[in-house]
């Protein structure tokens, strides 16, 4: 019997062979598509270590370069901002490229046909945990155990991602596998060297250096300007000139006193001059070309078979945070219809990007930008349209949704789209799902849903650490309510069973209102209060309750000049548009948005309330304020958790208005099986697999309870 070893390196070469270059003649076309396929040096090879997993087999590793090419006439690409002035080939086509990484069932006749899409962020993969695999840039570097065991690897899907943003950066040796694009320069007309106001914003590292995302059109400081503040509302000082200079990299700030450094979380913001942008549209573009390739082509122009020629019947996406700002865009623009006018993505489900677009197709843009309570204000993110209905700007005058192109075409995806509450604070999640003058609720788009997780930061934090916050960072992870969505959007993409409603606070029914309305409970003892005598607790705080403040992300309409429509600021940064509205940081046209109320233990009354929430230890908020020197600015995408007491007495001790564990419980059995039953609440809303239900009972938060 030959070994596995052997059999392994029989798999890879057979797979090799199926999409070896055929030599063919290119194709001379002037449409957009993915024109030619790279493989890298050993693709295929055999993932997981070799794992056999049950009923599914091996599964392959293939990775490898992109090359694509867009028609700057084609009305699908003309939305790209600056695509007519990028340089072309002999076919007149705009060229890119990306690297790509797929695994995949060696099998074909044991694939789901399905797969699993990520634009990775900032470069990096973040799927991981919700695939039950190993973290970071290798999921294929998982163990045998876990891909045995992994969501979407026991039920045979594809799982793919591919470059597509600028701001990742150029190719890293260091990191191989990083997600990167190659995206052309943009010229006048004439070919000349395009300039124009670029702007960057900064918290500080407590380095040298300011990396800058376009080179300074020129070395003179003169029309440059850099300046410093410590708290959000504190008016910036200007930084002498002599201060600072240019790096010899040609693309940074770096000061000239050695002794000198940006002040860790301290604000910098440096206005100057730019030359060169890139076409960072294109990335949209990316998205769409290259799913469609993967989706109905056989092979490239050159003959190179697609890895995945016949077998793909779905497209989804997972993602985290920033692509999901992509991929808002993405539809908005009409970008899931291919230029033979096909629907190329069946499904998005994003996680905590909210309504929220992204800073991507515009000159000079930087797509790695994003606004949360003091950092990167004033990028054009959070703008008009927010939700999928088309809705009435009462500041542009405008009428518009983020499905209206798509609808047009019947190339719609659908959406899910579940997020936290920190987007309500830091990303003015509220506009997803109210009219843009703030006084309405809007019904549910029927092509979407919109799920709020109750009392949940951006992403998970670690429940140990402060960080640079005021309390522990929220630990809650509601990562197996998404496996559980993923599920329900197969099932409503292929055979229209409808998912789970949306879940999300609302005005008309008092769960939803501003900051001063949200009920908050008061007088929550401080763990970090100076004066507390909790033992091993590091006591630096000298407010003896839990600050609230109310602090939340306001959301202006921002003037960046008069061709801002065709994607190019001619002031930026942005002046604030009369009229004004308050006084506060930013003062412009504001688009009112709103946050969860809260029931008196401060934890949130709407959205999907996990089994920590509805069966609660804790206090949980998806908003934090910082420790420090910056203190009571907003700690970004950090939330907090504070701890009932463990028993009455306690309670009783420290002046806690909130219900000790103890009397909620009574026992530590009474309160598990409680858990326990909450999580059964969730399966039979099909807001958890039954297959995660003893984990998630294993990860509950320890009762305490003498």
């Amino acid at each position: 019997m030959r070994s596995p070893k052997f059999r392994r390196k029989a798999l890879v070469h057979a797979v090799s062979a199926a999409v070896a270059v055929a030599s063919a003649v290119a194709v001379q076309d002037a449409s957009a598509r993915i024109t030619k396929i790279v493989l890298d040096s050993g693709s295929p090879s055999v993932a997981f270590g070799g794992a056999v997993i049950p009923n599914v087999g091996q599964y392959l590793k293939i990775t490898g370069t992109a090359y694509g090419e867009l028609n700057p006439r084609d009305q699908l690409n003309r939305v790209i901002t600056d695509i007519e002035l990028a340089d072309t080939n002999a076919k007149r086509n705009v060229e890119y490229s990306f690297n790509f990484y797929i695994l995949t069932p060696a099998d074909r006749s044991k694939s789901a046909h399905r797969v699993m899409y990520e634009p990775p962020n900032r470069g990096g993969k973040q799927s991981g945990s919700f695939l039950r695999l190993a973290g970071g840039n290798d999921p294929a570097a998982s163990t045998a155990a876990q891909a045995q065991s992994g969501f979407l690897t026991t039920r045979g899907w594809t799982m793919m991602y591919s470059g597509w943003d600028f701001a990742a950066g150029g190719f890293d040796p260091t990191n191989p596998l990083k997600a990167i694009i190659n995206l052309p320069l943009a010229h006048t007309p004439a070919g000349k060297t395009i300039t124009g106001p670029s702007f960057e914003y900064f918290t500080g590292n407590g380095g040298k250096t300011l990396a800058l995302n376009y080179a300074p059109a020129s070395l003179d400081k003169a029309g440059a300007t850099l300046t410093h503040r410590v708290h959000l509302d504190d008016l910036p000082v200007n930084v002498d000139p002599a201060a600072w200079t240019y790096g010899a990299d040609g693309k940074s700030v770096v000061f000239t006193d050695p002794a000198a450094v940006f002040v860790s979380q301290d604000i910098y913001e440096f206005s100057y001059t730019a030359k060169d942008p890139t076409v960072n549209g294109i990335g949209f573009a990316a998205v769409r070309d290259w799913n469609s390739f993967i989706k109905y082509e056989a092979h490239d122009d050159f003959g190179t078979a697609n890895p995945l020629a016949g077998d793909v019947q779905k497209i989804y996406t997972y993602i985290v945070s920033q692509p999901g700002r992509l991929l808002n865009d993405y539809r908005h623009l009409g970008m899931n219809e291919d230029e033979k006018h096909r629907k190329v993505l069946d499904g998005i489900v994003n996680w905590i990007s909210a309504g929220d677009g992204i800073n991507m197709n515009l000159r000079f843009s930087q797509p790695g930008r994003t606004e949360r309570n003091r950092q990167d204000h004033l990028f054009a993110e959070g703008v008009f349209p927010f939700a999928q209905w088309p809705t009435y700007d009462p500041i542009t005058h405008k009428i518009d949704g983020r499905y209206d192109r798509c609808l047009l075409s019947n190339t719609c995806p659908l959406g899910m789209e579940i997020y936290s509450a920190n987007e309500y604070w830091v990303k003015a999640a509220s506009l997803l799902h109210t009219t843009p003058d703030g006084k309405f609720d809007l019904p549910e788009f029927p092509l979407t849903r919109n799920y709020f997780i109750s009392s949940h930061q951006h992403g998970s934090g670690n429940g140990a650490n402060r960080g640079s916050c005021q309390q522990f960072q929220n630990p809650l992870d509601s990562t197996p309510i998404h496996r559980a969505l993923m599920i329900a959007m197969d099932a409503w993409a292929t055979n229209g069973t409808n998912p789970p409603a949306s879940a999300v606070p609302h005005l008309s029914d008092g769960t939803m209102g501003t900051p001063a309305q949200v009920g908050f409970p008061s007088n929550i003892p401080n763990p970090f209060w100076t004066g507390s005598t909790v033992a091993g607790v590091p006591h630096d705080e000298p407010n003896q309750f839990v600050t609230y403040t109310g602090l939340k992300t306001t959301r202006y309409r921002y003037n960046y000049g008069v061709h801002f429509d065709q994607g190019i600021m001619d002031i930026n940064p942005p002046v604030h548009a009369a009229p004004y509205q308050d006084n506060s940081f930013g003062n412009g046209p504001i688009y009112p948005s709103y946050v969860p109320k809260v029931n008196a233990d401060g934890n949130d009354i709407a959205g999907v309330h996990m089994a920590e929430v509805t069966v609660p230890v804790a206090t949980y908020t998806g908003w934090a304020l910082r420790n420090g020197p910056q203190a009571n600015d907003g700690c970004e995408g950090s939330g907090q958790w504070v701890r009932f007491p463990n028993t009455e007495a306690a309670r009783t001790a420290s002046g806690d208005p909130r219900p000790s564990v103890q009397a909620r419980y009574g026992t530590d059995a009474a309160y598990k099986a409680a858990f326990s039953a909450a999580l059964d609440n969730l399966i039979a809303q099909r807001l958890l697999l039954s297959e995660d239900k003893a984990a998630s009972l294993a990860k509950a938060p320890a009762s305490n309870i003498p």
